[in-house]
């Protein structure tokens, strides 16, 4: 698998995982009580936590998009 996430793309998608996971477990916000939001937020930001981490997005391997610069 080769790279297809650059560093402010890697950024972004890691402060948005983490904001999701506080969101879904920490925020207390009443959207976030049902379970489709709650554990929804925590999919999607768990999976943008690991894209950060191993810079390979599967869906921009798909699609043909690179965001690095190798």
């Amino acid at each position: 698998m080769t790279t297809n996430v650059g560093t402010l793309d890697r950024a972004l998608r890691a402060v948005l995982g983490v904001v999701l996971l506080y969101l879904a477990f920490a925020s207390g916000l009443p959207l976030f009580d049902g379970a489709l939001f709650k554990y929804g937020a925590a999919l999607i930001g768990i999976v943008m936590l690991v894209v950060a981490a191993v810079r390979v997005c599967p869906l921009y391997s798909i699609i043909g998009i690179k965001t690095c610069r190798t």
